[in-house]
Protein backbone atom coordinates (compact mmCIF):
# COMPACT_ATOMS: atom_id res chain seq x y z
CA UNK A 1 0.00 0.00 0.00
CA UNK A 2 0.90 3.76 -0.22
CA UNK A 3 2.19 5.56 2.62
CA UNK A 4 -0.77 7.26 2.77
CA UNK A 5 -4.73 6.75 3.03
CA UNK A 6 -6.13 7.73 0.24
CA UNK A 7 -9.84 9.11 0.60
CA UNK A 8 -12.90 10.31 -2.32
CA UNK A 9 -12.15 13.81 -0.60
CA UNK A 10 -8.01 13.77 -1.39
CA UNK A 11 -7.54 16.52 -3.60
CA UNK A 12 -6.70 15.77 -7.44
CA UNK A 13 -3.35 17.31 -7.30
CA UNK A 14 -2.58 15.04 -4.39
CA UNK A 15 -3.28 11.74 -6.20
CA UNK A 16 -0.42 10.19 -8.57
CA UNK A 17 -1.72 8.47 -11.17
CA UNK A 18 0.37 6.34 -14.13
CA UNK A 19 -1.54 6.77 -17.30
CA UNK A 20 -0.46 3.78 -20.00
CA UNK A 21 -1.47 3.76 -23.71
CA UNK A 22 -1.04 0.69 -25.41
CA UNK A 23 -0.42 -0.35 -28.70
CA UNK A 24 -1.86 -3.44 -28.92
CA UNK A 25 0.89 -4.64 -31.30
CA UNK A 26 -1.42 -2.18 -34.05
CA UNK A 27 -4.79 -3.09 -33.34
CA UNK A 28 -5.16 0.53 -31.37
CA UNK A 29 -2.22 2.67 -33.11
CA UNK A 30 -2.60 1.72 -36.48
CA UNK A 31 -6.19 4.19 -36.06
CA UNK A 32 -5.48 6.06 -33.08
CA UNK A 33 -2.69 8.25 -32.60
CA UNK A 34 -1.65 6.72 -29.48
CA UNK A 35 1.11 9.74 -29.17
CA UNK A 36 -1.15 12.44 -29.29
CA UNK A 37 -3.10 10.74 -26.40
CA UNK A 38 -0.27 10.27 -24.34
CA UNK A 39 0.64 13.93 -25.04
CA UNK A 40 -2.93 15.37 -23.81
CA UNK A 41 -2.59 13.20 -19.96
CA UNK A 42 0.64 14.91 -19.33
CA UNK A 43 -1.03 17.75 -18.05
CA UNK A 44 -3.86 16.25 -16.59
CA UNK A 45 -4.35 16.81 -12.85
CA UNK A 46 -2.92 13.94 -10.80
CA UNK A 47 -1.17 12.58 -13.67
CA UNK A 48 2.30 11.63 -12.84
CA UNK A 49 3.23 9.13 -15.79
CA UNK A 50 1.92 9.21 -19.15
CA UNK A 51 3.34 6.71 -21.67
CA UNK A 52 2.81 4.35 -24.42
CA UNK A 53 3.72 0.74 -24.54
CA UNK A 54 3.61 -1.67 -27.65
CA UNK A 55 2.23 -4.54 -25.41
CA UNK A 56 0.86 -3.32 -22.25
CA UNK A 57 0.57 -7.10 -20.97
CA UNK A 58 3.76 -7.84 -21.66
CA UNK A 59 5.99 -9.00 -18.75
CA UNK A 60 8.25 -6.82 -19.62
CA UNK A 61 6.00 -4.13 -19.42
CA UNK A 62 4.29 -4.92 -16.27
CA UNK A 63 8.03 -4.73 -14.67
CA UNK A 64 7.89 -1.44 -15.57
CA UNK A 65 4.77 -0.45 -14.07
CA UNK A 66 6.08 -2.30 -10.93
CA UNK A 67 9.33 0.08 -10.99
CA UNK A 68 7.55 3.36 -11.60
CA UNK A 69 4.62 2.42 -8.72
CA UNK A 70 7.20 1.85 -6.43
CA UNK A 71 9.29 4.81 -7.22
CA UNK A 72 7.44 7.63 -8.11
CA UNK A 73 5.41 6.21 -4.97
CA UNK A 74 1.71 6.21 -7.96
CA UNK A 75 -1.63 5.27 -6.22
CA UNK A 76 -3.09 5.08 -8.69
CA UNK A 77 -3.00 3.45 -12.21
CA UNK A 78 -4.78 3.47 -15.82
CA UNK A 79 -4.50 1.46 -18.58
CA UNK A 80 -5.56 1.87 -22.13
CA UNK A 81 -5.75 -1.15 -24.10
CA UNK A 82 -8.89 -3.73 -24.73
CA UNK A 83 -11.19 -5.02 -22.78
CA UNK A 84 -11.24 -5.06 -18.88
CA UNK A 85 -12.61 -9.36 -19.89
CA UNK A 86 -9.12 -9.60 -20.87
CA UNK A 87 -6.70 -7.84 -18.67
CA UNK A 88 -8.62 -6.60 -15.72
CA UNK A 89 -6.77 -9.22 -13.02
CA UNK A 90 -3.55 -9.11 -14.84
CA UNK A 91 -3.22 -5.04 -14.03
CA UNK A 92 -5.03 -5.77 -10.78
CA UNK A 93 -2.27 -7.85 -9.92
CA UNK A 94 0.88 -5.42 -10.91
CA UNK A 95 -1.10 -3.22 -8.54
CA UNK A 96 -0.78 -5.81 -5.94
CA UNK A 97 2.52 -6.60 -6.63
CA UNK A 98 3.78 -2.99 -6.57
CA UNK A 99 2.29 -2.33 -2.97
CA UNK A 100 -0.38 -0.84 -4.74
CA UNK A 101 -4.33 -0.98 -3.98
CA UNK A 102 -5.35 -3.24 -6.72
CA UNK A 103 -8.85 -1.28 -6.70
CA UNK A 104 -7.18 1.83 -7.27
CA UNK A 105 -6.95 0.91 -11.02
CA UNK A 106 -9.15 1.50 -14.26
CA UNK A 107 -8.94 -0.19 -17.59
CA UNK A 108 -10.11 1.99 -20.67
CA UNK A 109 -11.23 -0.18 -23.02
CA UNK A 110 -9.61 1.92 -26.27
CA UNK A 111 -9.60 -1.01 -28.62
CA UNK A 112 -13.04 -2.03 -28.95
CA UNK A 113 -14.73 1.22 -28.61
CA UNK A 114 -12.69 3.38 -30.39
CA UNK A 115 -9.43 1.91 -32.89
CA UNK A 116 -11.82 -1.35 -33.87
CA UNK A 117 -14.99 1.17 -34.03
CA UNK A 118 -13.46 3.77 -36.21
CA UNK A 119 -11.30 2.35 -37.82
CA UNK A 120 -11.86 4.81 -41.36
CA UNK A 121 -11.85 7.85 -38.96
CA UNK A 122 -8.17 8.47 -37.00
CA UNK A 123 -8.91 11.79 -36.04
CA UNK A 124 -11.97 11.12 -34.74
CA UNK A 125 -10.49 7.72 -33.32
CA UNK A 126 -7.99 9.66 -31.28
CA UNK A 127 -10.50 12.24 -29.93
CA UNK A 128 -12.38 9.65 -28.68
CA UNK A 129 -9.51 7.59 -26.93
CA UNK A 130 -8.25 11.18 -25.40
CA UNK A 131 -12.22 11.54 -23.69
CA UNK A 132 -12.00 7.96 -22.30
CA UNK A 133 -8.68 7.97 -20.98
CA UNK A 134 -9.54 11.45 -18.77
CA UNK A 135 -12.82 9.75 -17.84
CA UNK A 136 -10.68 6.78 -16.50
CA UNK A 137 -8.79 9.28 -14.65
CA UNK A 138 -10.92 11.44 -13.48
CA UNK A 139 -12.78 7.72 -12.41
CA UNK A 140 -9.18 7.00 -10.38
CA UNK A 141 -8.40 10.25 -8.79
CA UNK A 142 -12.04 9.45 -6.62
CA UNK A 143 -11.03 6.17 -6.06
CA UNK A 144 -10.46 4.61 -2.13
CA UNK A 145 -8.47 1.86 -0.66
CA UNK A 146 -10.55 -1.10 -1.32
CA UNK A 147 -9.81 -4.68 0.67
CA UNK A 148 -11.61 -7.80 -0.77
CA UNK A 149 -14.11 -9.29 1.17
CA UNK A 150 -13.04 -12.84 2.87
CA UNK A 151 -15.07 -15.72 4.08
CA UNK A 152 -14.47 -19.34 5.37
CA UNK A 153 -14.88 -22.03 2.69
CA UNK A 154 -15.91 -25.62 3.61
CA UNK A 155 -14.05 -28.42 2.32
CA UNK A 156 -16.58 -30.00 0.36
CA UNK A 157 -17.72 -29.39 -2.88
CA UNK A 158 -21.41 -30.65 -4.18
CA UNK A 159 -21.87 -32.08 -7.86
CA UNK A 160 -24.58 -32.17 -9.77
CA UNK A 161 -25.28 -34.73 -12.38
CA UNK A 162 -23.66 -38.09 -12.44
CA UNK A 163 -22.52 -38.63 -16.04
CA UNK A 164 -18.81 -38.85 -17.21
CA UNK A 165 -18.13 -34.98 -16.45
CA UNK A 166 -19.55 -35.15 -12.83
CA UNK A 167 -18.32 -38.69 -11.78
CA UNK A 168 -14.57 -37.63 -12.99
CA UNK A 169 -14.82 -34.37 -11.29
CA UNK A 170 -15.68 -36.01 -7.89
CA UNK A 171 -12.58 -38.53 -8.67
CA UNK A 172 -10.36 -35.69 -9.30
CA UNK A 173 -11.60 -34.03 -5.89
CA UNK A 174 -11.12 -36.59 -4.08
CA UNK A 175 -7.40 -37.14 -5.22
CA UNK A 176 -6.44 -33.32 -4.23
CA UNK A 177 -8.32 -33.78 -0.72
CA UNK A 178 -11.34 -32.34 -1.47
CA UNK A 179 -14.65 -34.55 0.06
CA UNK A 180 -17.11 -34.47 -3.00
CA UNK A 181 -20.96 -35.21 -2.64
CA UNK A 182 -23.08 -36.84 -6.24
CA UNK A 183 -26.59 -35.99 -7.06
CA UNK A 184 -27.82 -37.65 -10.12
CA UNK A 185 -31.57 -37.49 -10.44
CA UNK A 186 -32.01 -40.52 -12.17
CA UNK A 187 -31.95 -44.28 -11.01
CA UNK A 188 -28.48 -44.91 -12.08
CA UNK A 189 -25.24 -42.69 -12.89
CA UNK A 190 -23.80 -42.83 -16.43
CA UNK A 191 -25.53 -40.39 -18.04
CA UNK A 192 -25.97 -40.59 -21.69
CA UNK A 193 -22.16 -42.25 -21.87
CA UNK A 194 -23.30 -45.04 -19.97
CA UNK A 195 -25.76 -46.02 -22.34
CA UNK A 196 -23.41 -46.76 -25.28
CA UNK A 197 -21.19 -49.70 -26.35
CA UNK A 198 -17.85 -48.52 -28.60
CA UNK A 199 -16.91 -44.41 -28.69
CA UNK A 200 -15.07 -42.65 -30.50
CA UNK A 201 -11.96 -42.50 -31.44
CA UNK A 202 -10.70 -45.29 -29.27
CA UNK A 203 -14.42 -48.13 -29.50
CA UNK A 204 -13.71 -48.43 -25.94
CA UNK A 205 -17.36 -49.16 -24.24
CA UNK A 206 -19.51 -46.33 -22.57
CA UNK A 207 -20.68 -48.91 -20.17
CA UNK A 208 -17.02 -49.99 -19.34
CA UNK A 209 -16.01 -46.62 -18.67
CA UNK A 210 -18.82 -45.53 -16.33
CA UNK A 211 -18.14 -49.34 -14.55
CA UNK A 212 -14.84 -48.17 -14.45
CA UNK A 213 -15.38 -44.93 -12.75
CA UNK A 214 -17.64 -45.82 -10.66
CA UNK A 215 -14.70 -48.66 -8.61
CA UNK A 216 -12.40 -46.06 -8.35
CA UNK A 217 -15.03 -43.87 -6.61
CA UNK A 218 -16.23 -47.00 -4.29
CA UNK A 219 -12.45 -47.05 -3.44
CA UNK A 220 -12.19 -43.35 -2.25
CA UNK A 221 -13.74 -42.69 1.24
CA UNK A 222 -14.41 -39.16 0.24
CA UNK A 223 -16.88 -39.34 -2.31
CA UNK A 224 -20.89 -40.18 -1.79
CA UNK A 225 -23.26 -40.47 -4.69
CA UNK A 226 -26.42 -40.01 -4.10
CA UNK A 227 -29.10 -41.13 -7.16
CA UNK A 228 -32.84 -40.58 -7.44
CA UNK A 229 -31.62 -37.41 -5.97
CA UNK A 230 -32.07 -33.32 -6.28
CA UNK A 231 -31.01 -30.51 -5.17
CA UNK A 232 -34.22 -28.30 -3.81
CA UNK A 233 -32.38 -25.74 -1.57
CA UNK A 234 -28.94 -23.29 -1.44
CA UNK A 235 -28.48 -20.68 1.06
CA UNK A 236 -25.20 -19.68 2.94
CA UNK A 237 -22.99 -17.31 1.51
CA UNK A 238 -19.74 -18.66 -1.12
CA UNK A 239 -17.57 -20.73 -0.02
CA UNK A 240 -19.97 -22.03 2.77
CA UNK A 241 -23.19 -22.97 1.10
CA UNK A 242 -26.07 -24.69 3.02
CA UNK A 243 -27.72 -27.17 0.25
CA UNK A 244 -30.67 -29.14 0.99
CA UNK A 245 -31.00 -32.43 -1.25
CA UNK A 246 -34.06 -34.17 -1.38
CA UNK A 247 -33.78 -38.22 -1.89
CA UNK A 248 -36.81 -39.93 -3.67
CA UNK A 249 -36.91 -43.18 -2.41
CA UNK A 250 -39.82 -45.67 -2.27
CA UNK A 251 -40.76 -45.13 1.04
CA UNK A 252 -41.01 -41.44 0.71
CA UNK A 253 -39.11 -38.67 0.28
CA UNK A 254 -36.10 -37.87 2.38
CA UNK A 255 -34.54 -34.73 2.90
CA UNK A 256 -30.79 -34.27 3.36
CA UNK A 257 -28.90 -31.02 4.32
CA UNK A 258 -25.25 -30.21 4.07
CA UNK A 259 -22.50 -27.60 4.03
CA UNK A 260 -20.52 -27.68 0.79
CA UNK A 261 -17.83 -24.92 -0.02
CA UNK A 262 -18.60 -25.31 -4.43
CA UNK A 263 -21.21 -26.76 -6.75
CA UNK A 264 -20.22 -28.10 -9.76
CA UNK A 265 -22.97 -28.31 -12.33
CA UNK A 266 -22.57 -31.06 -14.67
CA UNK A 267 -26.28 -32.00 -15.62
CA UNK A 268 -25.46 -32.67 -19.07
CA UNK A 269 -27.74 -32.66 -22.41
CA UNK A 270 -30.62 -34.09 -24.60
CA UNK A 271 -30.40 -34.91 -27.81
CA UNK A 272 -32.54 -33.15 -30.58
CA UNK A 273 -36.34 -34.76 -31.09
CA UNK A 274 -37.44 -34.63 -34.47
CA UNK A 275 -40.65 -32.99 -35.16
CA UNK A 276 -43.26 -35.52 -37.01
CA UNK A 277 -42.64 -35.69 -40.62
CA UNK A 278 -39.12 -33.31 -40.45
CA UNK A 279 -36.79 -35.78 -43.19
CA UNK A 280 -39.81 -38.33 -42.80
CA UNK A 281 -39.39 -38.89 -39.07
CA UNK A 282 -41.90 -41.14 -37.73
CA UNK A 283 -42.11 -43.28 -41.16
CA UNK A 284 -40.93 -47.02 -40.71
CA UNK A 285 -37.17 -46.81 -41.48
CA UNK A 286 -36.31 -43.54 -39.92
CA UNK A 287 -34.46 -43.09 -36.83
CA UNK A 288 -32.43 -40.85 -34.74
CA UNK A 289 -28.86 -40.75 -34.36
CA UNK A 290 -29.10 -42.39 -30.81
CA UNK A 291 -31.73 -44.97 -31.87
CA UNK A 292 -28.94 -45.78 -34.60
CA UNK A 293 -26.05 -46.34 -32.02
CA UNK A 294 -28.49 -48.37 -29.75
CA UNK A 295 -28.98 -51.11 -32.89
CA UNK A 296 -25.26 -51.12 -33.56
CA UNK A 297 -24.77 -51.71 -30.02
CA UNK A 298 -26.79 -54.76 -30.50
CA UNK A 299 -25.73 -56.07 -33.35
CA UNK A 300 -22.81 -57.88 -32.37
CA UNK A 301 -24.70 -60.32 -30.05
CA UNK A 302 -27.42 -61.26 -33.03
CA UNK A 303 -24.54 -61.34 -36.10
CA UNK A 304 -26.61 -58.73 -38.20
CA UNK A 305 -27.61 -55.34 -38.11
CA UNK A 306 -31.41 -55.25 -38.51
CA UNK A 307 -34.02 -52.82 -37.91
CA UNK A 308 -37.17 -54.32 -36.08
CA UNK A 309 -36.69 -57.86 -37.19
CA UNK A 310 -35.87 -57.32 -41.00
CA UNK A 311 -31.81 -56.94 -42.43
CA UNK A 312 -30.47 -53.79 -42.68
CA UNK A 313 -28.41 -53.23 -46.35
CA UNK A 314 -28.31 -49.79 -46.84
CA UNK A 315 -28.20 -46.81 -44.67
CA UNK A 316 -28.78 -43.05 -45.39
CA UNK A 317 -27.53 -40.56 -43.15
CA UNK A 318 -28.97 -36.96 -43.26
CA UNK A 319 -26.05 -34.59 -41.12
CA UNK A 320 -27.14 -31.40 -39.30
CA UNK A 321 -30.95 -32.42 -38.33
CA UNK A 322 -31.82 -29.63 -35.44
CA UNK A 323 -28.01 -28.20 -35.83
CA UNK A 324 -27.65 -25.04 -38.16
CA UNK A 325 -30.94 -24.45 -38.94
CA UNK A 326 -32.07 -21.05 -38.74
CA UNK A 327 -35.64 -21.78 -38.77
CA UNK A 328 -37.31 -24.55 -36.69
CA UNK A 329 -34.31 -25.66 -35.01
CA UNK A 330 -30.78 -24.36 -33.45
CA UNK A 331 -28.74 -22.08 -35.69
CA UNK A 332 -25.30 -23.32 -33.20
CA UNK A 333 -23.33 -26.28 -34.84
CA UNK A 334 -23.65 -29.58 -32.43
CA UNK A 335 -19.76 -30.08 -32.98
CA UNK A 336 -19.82 -34.02 -32.08
CA UNK A 337 -21.97 -35.27 -34.28
CA UNK A 338 -20.29 -35.72 -37.37
CA UNK A 339 -17.96 -37.91 -35.80
CA UNK A 340 -20.54 -39.45 -33.73
CA UNK A 341 -22.21 -40.35 -37.08
CA UNK A 342 -18.85 -41.24 -39.50
CA UNK A 343 -17.21 -43.38 -36.27
CA UNK A 344 -21.43 -45.54 -36.48
CA UNK A 345 -20.63 -46.25 -40.21
CA UNK A 346 -17.42 -47.91 -39.22
CA UNK A 347 -18.67 -49.71 -37.04
CA UNK A 348 -21.74 -50.88 -39.60
CA UNK A 349 -19.08 -52.18 -41.59
CA UNK A 350 -17.78 -53.96 -38.86
CA UNK A 351 -20.95 -55.17 -38.78
CA UNK A 352 -21.79 -56.26 -42.23
CA UNK A 353 -18.81 -54.38 -44.62
CA UNK A 354 -21.48 -55.11 -48.12
CA UNK A 355 -23.65 -52.19 -46.24
CA UNK A 356 -24.41 -49.69 -48.49
CA UNK A 357 -23.55 -46.09 -46.77
CA UNK A 358 -24.70 -42.48 -47.73
CA UNK A 359 -23.56 -39.51 -45.80
CA UNK A 360 -25.36 -36.40 -47.09
CA UNK A 361 -24.10 -33.25 -45.36
CA UNK A 362 -23.57 -29.92 -45.83
CA UNK A 363 -20.30 -29.69 -44.40
CA UNK A 364 -18.19 -32.55 -42.44
CA UNK A 365 -16.63 -30.95 -39.29
CA UNK A 366 -14.32 -33.98 -38.00
CA UNK A 367 -11.82 -31.79 -36.25
CA UNK A 368 -8.63 -32.23 -34.86
CA UNK A 369 -7.72 -35.66 -34.87
CA UNK A 370 -11.15 -36.93 -35.69
CA UNK A 371 -10.48 -36.04 -39.59
CA UNK A 372 -8.59 -39.81 -39.51
CA UNK A 373 -11.89 -41.34 -38.85
CA UNK A 374 -13.45 -39.60 -41.73
CA UNK A 375 -10.70 -40.84 -44.28
CA UNK A 376 -11.23 -44.30 -42.59
CA UNK A 377 -14.44 -44.10 -43.31
CA UNK A 378 -14.63 -43.25 -47.00
CA UNK A 379 -11.75 -45.19 -47.27
CA UNK A 380 -14.16 -48.51 -46.10
CA UNK A 381 -16.10 -47.57 -48.87
CA UNK A 382 -19.11 -44.80 -47.59
CA UNK A 383 -20.48 -42.55 -50.06
CA UNK A 384 -20.22 -38.89 -49.23
CA UNK A 385 -22.80 -36.52 -51.13
CA UNK A 386 -22.43 -32.55 -49.90
CA UNK A 387 -26.02 -30.71 -50.68
CA UNK A 388 -26.77 -27.20 -50.26
CA UNK A 389 -27.90 -25.17 -47.28
CA UNK A 390 -30.88 -24.09 -49.02
CA UNK A 391 -32.11 -27.61 -50.21
CA UNK A 392 -31.99 -30.54 -47.91
CA UNK A 393 -32.41 -33.97 -48.51
CA UNK A 394 -36.73 -35.34 -48.79
CA UNK A 395 -37.43 -38.69 -47.66
CA UNK A 396 -40.67 -40.60 -49.03
CA UNK A 397 -41.61 -44.28 -48.92
CA UNK A 398 -40.94 -46.14 -52.28
CA UNK A 399 -43.50 -47.80 -54.15
CA UNK A 400 -41.80 -51.47 -53.83
CA UNK A 401 -41.03 -50.47 -50.03
CA UNK A 402 -38.42 -49.39 -48.70
CA UNK A 403 -37.32 -45.38 -48.42
CA UNK A 404 -36.09 -42.59 -51.14
CA UNK A 405 -33.68 -40.21 -50.16
CA UNK A 406 -33.94 -37.53 -53.10
CA UNK A 407 -30.67 -35.35 -52.72
CA UNK A 408 -29.08 -32.68 -55.25
CA UNK A 409 -25.29 -33.71 -55.18
CA UNK A 410 -22.95 -30.48 -54.97
CA UNK A 411 -19.96 -32.60 -55.85
CA UNK A 412 -20.70 -34.18 -59.45
CA UNK A 413 -22.68 -32.37 -61.59
CA UNK A 414 -25.48 -30.92 -59.45
CA UNK A 415 -27.92 -33.31 -61.01
CA UNK A 416 -31.20 -34.93 -58.50
CA UNK A 417 -30.63 -38.18 -57.34
CA UNK A 418 -33.00 -40.53 -55.53
CA UNK A 419 -31.15 -42.61 -53.00
CA UNK A 420 -33.06 -46.53 -52.37
CA UNK A 421 -32.39 -47.12 -48.31
CA UNK A 422 -33.70 -49.78 -45.91
CA UNK A 423 -32.73 -46.97 -43.16
CA UNK A 424 -32.43 -43.21 -42.64
CA UNK A 425 -30.40 -41.68 -39.63
CA UNK A 426 -30.86 -38.90 -38.54
CA UNK A 427 -27.76 -37.29 -37.32
CA UNK A 428 -29.07 -35.06 -34.18
CA UNK A 429 -27.51 -32.86 -32.52
CA UNK A 430 -27.39 -31.65 -28.79
CA UNK A 431 -29.70 -29.39 -27.13
CA UNK A 432 -29.95 -28.21 -23.24
CA UNK A 433 -31.62 -30.10 -21.07
CA UNK A 434 -34.72 -28.39 -19.20
CA UNK A 435 -33.57 -27.51 -15.29
CA UNK A 436 -35.77 -24.75 -14.73
CA UNK A 437 -35.79 -25.50 -10.92
CA UNK A 438 -32.21 -25.99 -10.80
CA UNK A 439 -31.70 -22.26 -12.82
CA UNK A 440 -33.88 -20.32 -10.72
CA UNK A 441 -32.06 -22.04 -7.25
CA UNK A 442 -28.85 -21.22 -8.24
CA UNK A 443 -29.66 -18.35 -10.41
CA UNK A 444 -27.38 -19.61 -13.65
CA UNK A 445 -26.61 -17.42 -16.65
CA UNK A 446 -27.74 -18.78 -19.47
CA UNK A 447 -25.89 -18.47 -22.92
CA UNK A 448 -28.64 -17.50 -26.17
CA UNK A 449 -28.01 -21.28 -27.04
CA UNK A 450 -30.00 -21.89 -24.61
CA UNK A 451 -26.56 -23.64 -22.66
CA UNK A 452 -25.48 -22.35 -19.36
CA UNK A 453 -22.91 -19.64 -19.94
CA UNK A 454 -19.28 -19.43 -18.39
CA UNK A 455 -17.77 -15.81 -17.74
CA UNK A 456 -15.01 -16.00 -20.51
CA UNK A 457 -14.42 -18.46 -22.89
CA UNK A 458 -10.30 -18.44 -22.49
CA UNK A 459 -9.55 -17.03 -19.40
CA UNK A 460 -12.88 -18.35 -17.10
CA UNK A 461 -14.34 -21.63 -18.69
CA UNK A 462 -15.83 -22.93 -16.01
CA UNK A 463 -16.68 -20.25 -13.17
CA UNK A 464 -20.23 -18.54 -13.81
CA UNK A 465 -21.07 -15.02 -12.39
CA UNK A 466 -22.25 -16.92 -9.47
CA UNK A 467 -19.37 -17.02 -7.07
CA UNK A 468 -18.62 -20.99 -6.28
CA UNK A 469 -20.78 -22.14 -8.92
CA UNK A 470 -19.13 -23.91 -11.90
CA UNK A 471 -20.72 -25.36 -15.08
CA UNK A 472 -18.84 -28.65 -16.75
CA UNK A 473 -19.53 -31.26 -19.85
CA UNK A 474 -22.49 -30.85 -21.79
CA UNK A 475 -24.32 -28.37 -19.93
CA UNK A 476 -22.35 -25.73 -21.28
CA UNK A 477 -21.96 -26.90 -25.04
CA UNK A 478 -21.97 -29.54 -27.12
CA UNK A 479 -18.94 -31.50 -26.81
CA UNK A 480 -17.27 -34.59 -26.71
CA UNK A 481 -16.63 -37.25 -23.80
CA UNK A 482 -12.81 -36.29 -23.39
CA UNK A 483 -13.65 -32.68 -23.68
CA UNK A 484 -16.41 -33.12 -21.03
CA UNK A 485 -14.00 -34.91 -19.04
CA UNK A 486 -11.32 -32.33 -19.21
CA UNK A 487 -13.85 -29.60 -18.28
CA UNK A 488 -14.91 -31.22 -14.94
CA UNK A 489 -11.22 -31.42 -14.16
CA UNK A 490 -10.74 -27.73 -14.46
CA UNK A 491 -13.96 -27.07 -12.73
CA UNK A 492 -11.82 -29.40 -9.79
CA UNK A 493 -8.95 -26.91 -10.49
CA UNK A 494 -10.84 -24.21 -9.82
CA UNK A 495 -12.44 -25.66 -6.79
CA UNK A 496 -8.78 -26.23 -5.23
CA UNK A 497 -8.09 -22.56 -5.80
CA UNK A 498 -11.48 -22.22 -3.48
CA UNK A 499 -11.47 -23.80 -1.12
CA UNK A 500 -7.73 -25.58 0.00
CA UNK A 501 -6.89 -22.09 1.14
CA UNK A 502 -9.37 -22.49 3.52
CA UNK A 503 -10.84 -19.08 2.96
CA UNK A 504 -11.93 -17.43 -0.30
CA UNK A 505 -11.75 -13.68 -1.43
CA UNK A 506 -14.69 -11.70 -3.32
CA UNK A 507 -14.30 -8.42 -4.94
CA UNK A 508 -15.13 -5.14 -2.58
CA UNK A 509 -17.46 -4.16 -5.48
CA UNK A 510 -20.64 -4.47 -3.80
CA UNK A 511 -23.50 -2.08 -3.07
CA UNK A 512 -23.49 -0.18 0.06
CA UNK A 513 -26.39 1.53 2.14
CA UNK A 514 -26.37 4.37 3.64
CA UNK A 515 -28.92 3.86 6.93
CA UNK A 516 -28.34 7.68 7.48
CA UNK A 517 -30.47 8.58 4.34
CA UNK A 518 -32.53 4.72 3.70
CA UNK A 519 -36.13 5.83 4.43
CA UNK A 520 -36.97 1.92 4.53
CA UNK A 521 -39.42 1.86 1.38
CA UNK A 522 -37.92 -1.70 0.44
CA UNK A 523 -38.22 -0.63 -3.21
CA UNK A 524 -34.70 -1.88 -3.58
CA UNK A 525 -35.40 -5.67 -2.39
CA UNK A 526 -37.66 -6.56 -5.49
CA UNK A 527 -35.01 -5.86 -7.96
CA UNK A 528 -31.82 -7.59 -6.31
CA UNK A 529 -32.35 -10.86 -8.65
CA UNK A 530 -29.51 -12.31 -6.06
CA UNK A 531 -31.50 -11.66 -3.13
CA UNK A 532 -28.55 -9.85 -1.03
CA UNK A 533 -30.96 -6.81 -0.07
CA UNK A 534 -33.02 -7.06 3.74
CA UNK A 535 -34.42 -5.27 6.13
CA UNK A 536 -32.98 -4.80 9.06
CA UNK A 537 -33.88 -2.19 12.93
CA UNK A 538 -31.30 0.06 12.74
CA UNK A 539 -31.66 3.32 15.55
CA UNK A 540 -34.90 2.19 16.28
CA UNK A 541 -36.29 2.01 12.40
CA UNK A 542 -36.44 -0.24 9.47
CA UNK A 543 -33.46 0.41 6.54
CA UNK A 544 -32.35 -1.92 3.59
CA UNK A 545 -28.90 -4.13 4.37
CA UNK A 546 -26.79 -5.10 1.69
CA UNK A 547 -25.06 -8.73 2.19
CA UNK A 548 -21.55 -8.13 1.01
CA UNK A 549 -21.26 -11.86 0.39
CA UNK A 550 -24.07 -12.31 -1.92
CA UNK A 551 -24.18 -8.85 -3.96
CA UNK A 552 -22.77 -8.96 -7.79
CA UNK A 553 -22.51 -5.80 -7.70
CA UNK A 554 -24.85 -5.46 -10.45
CA UNK A 555 -25.86 -2.13 -9.42
CA UNK A 556 -29.71 -3.08 -10.26
CA UNK A 557 -30.76 -0.92 -7.06
CA UNK A 558 -28.76 1.83 -7.29
CA UNK A 559 -30.77 4.07 -9.25
CA UNK A 560 -34.10 2.81 -8.07
CA UNK A 561 -33.65 4.63 -4.63
CA UNK A 562 -35.27 7.69 -4.69
CA UNK A 563 -33.02 8.93 -1.48
CA UNK A 564 -29.58 8.21 -3.21
CA UNK A 565 -28.51 5.83 -0.17
CA UNK A 566 -27.21 3.43 -2.06
CA UNK A 567 -24.06 3.62 -3.71
CA UNK A 568 -21.82 1.00 -5.58
CA UNK A 569 -18.59 0.51 -4.10
CA UNK A 570 -15.48 1.32 -7.11
CA UNK A 571 -18.71 2.67 -9.37
CA UNK A 572 -19.93 5.19 -6.89
CA UNK A 573 -22.01 8.41 -7.94
CA UNK A 574 -19.32 10.47 -7.54
CA UNK A 575 -16.79 8.68 -9.85
CA UNK A 576 -19.03 8.12 -12.45
CA UNK A 577 -20.53 11.68 -12.30
CA UNK A 578 -16.67 12.81 -12.79
CA UNK A 579 -16.25 10.14 -15.14
CA UNK A 580 -18.86 11.34 -17.45
CA UNK A 581 -18.13 14.78 -17.23
CA UNK A 582 -14.71 14.46 -18.03
CA UNK A 583 -15.65 12.51 -21.39
CA UNK A 584 -18.60 14.88 -22.34
CA UNK A 585 -15.47 18.10 -22.10
CA UNK A 586 -13.92 17.03 -24.76
CA UNK A 587 -14.11 18.60 -27.91
CA UNK A 588 -15.04 17.22 -31.54
CA UNK A 589 -17.27 15.78 -33.63
CA UNK A 590 -18.32 12.35 -31.84
CA UNK A 591 -18.08 14.17 -28.75
CA UNK A 592 -20.89 16.40 -30.12
CA UNK A 593 -23.20 14.00 -32.10
CA UNK A 594 -23.27 12.52 -28.70
CA UNK A 595 -24.32 15.32 -26.94
CA UNK A 596 -27.15 16.29 -29.31
CA UNK A 597 -30.60 15.35 -27.74
CA UNK A 598 -32.44 12.66 -30.13
CA UNK A 599 -35.56 13.41 -32.02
Amino acid sequence: MTDKELTPDTPAEDRKIGVYICHCGGNISDYVDVEAVRDALVDEPGVVVSTTELFACSDGTQHDMIDAIKEKGLDGLVVASCSPKLHQVTFRNVAKRAGMNPYAYTQANVREQASWAHQHDREGATEKVIGLVRSAVAKTRLSDELEPLRFDTVQRSLVIGGGIAGLRAAIGLADIGLEAVVVEKAPEVGGWIGRLGATFPSDASGKEQIASMMAQIKDRRDITVYTNAELTSKAGTFGNYTVGITLHREGGDKELSLDVGSIIVATGFDSYNPDEGEYGYGMDGVVTLPEFKEMIDAAPAVGRLSYQGRPVRSVAYIYCVGSRQEAGGNEYCSKYCCTAAIHSSLLVGKVDPSIRQYHLYRDIRAYGKFELEYGASRGAGSTYVKFADDAPPTVEKLPKGGLGVTVTDLLTTSHEVTIPVDLVVLVTGMVPRENKSLIDLLKLPLGTDGFFNEIHPKLRPVETVVDGVMIAGCCQAPRTAAESVQAGLAAVAQSAALLKKGYAELEPLVALVDPEKCVGSGECLSVCPYESITMIEWDGRKVASVDPSTCKGCGGCVPLCGVDAIDLLGYTDAQMRAAIEELISVEGPIVEAVKEPVS
